[in-house]
């Protein structure tokens, strides 16, 4: 289990970015991921959604994935915390912005207050993308040669945002195989880690 280190500081904080073997807290509140900008309230009755917000004591929420860029918040005044789920569609929609303005309209948080960590995904060394996803960030991303860092994209995304206290884990998912499992990688054949974050 991979922990970030600026969300490591907060004492009444349970996270984690997971890895092929890792052993999960239950339970662990997830949904249907689409690939969308909808992030929702924990409970709040949405089956579908690309990311999950609580302020909820008790309440651990998370997100699958096996490429895409898992990224969690916490407000460590408001004690809320957001899991989101950031493939390249969700990442050209701003979802990790979508999620801040949740926080911030549903439990009064502010800017401040907030540190974010962008977990394990598929690095720019290994994801390449055909040029129609290329052109959806052309105008804020290094993108080169046809290949796309959407880790980068949401660190540049969060701080755009307002949130400046953000941990990278820099580690690629397709080339950490003995860690990490990878769609792009092992196809159907993958399976997900799970990150999560809550108030404990």
């Amino acid at each position: 289990m991979l922990k970030a280190p600026n969300l490591s500081a907060v004492d009444w904080l349970t996270h984690g970015f997971g890895q092929r073997d890792s052993v999960y807290p239950s339970p662990i509140t997830t949904v249907k991921q689409i690939h969308s900008d909808t992030v929702a309230e924990a409970g709040d009755g949405v089956a579908e959604a690309d990311g999950l917000v609580t302020q909820q004591p008790g309440v651990v929420v998370g997100v699958r994935t096996a490429d895409c860029v898992p990224v969690l918040i916490v407000d460590t005044q408001q004690r809320a915390v957001a899991a989101v789920h950031a493939g390249w569609r969700g990442s050209a929609r701003n979802i990790v912005a979508v999620a801040v303005r949740e926080l911030i309209s549903r439990y009064g948080t502010r800017l401040e207050d907030l540190s974010a960590a962008i977990g394990p995904s598929i690095g720019v060394c290994c994801y390449e993308v055909g040029s129609e996803v290329a052109r959806l960030f052309q105008n804020s991303t290094p993108e080169t040669n046809g290949r796309l860092d959407l880790a980068v994209i949401n660190e540049r995304q969060l701080r755009e945002a307002g949130v400046q206290n953000v941990w990278m884990a820099g580690v690629c998912t397709f080339c950490e195989a003995q860690d990490y499992f990878s769609f792009r990688r092992e196809r159907e054949q993958a399976g997900r880690m799970t990150s999560f974050i809550g108030v404990i």
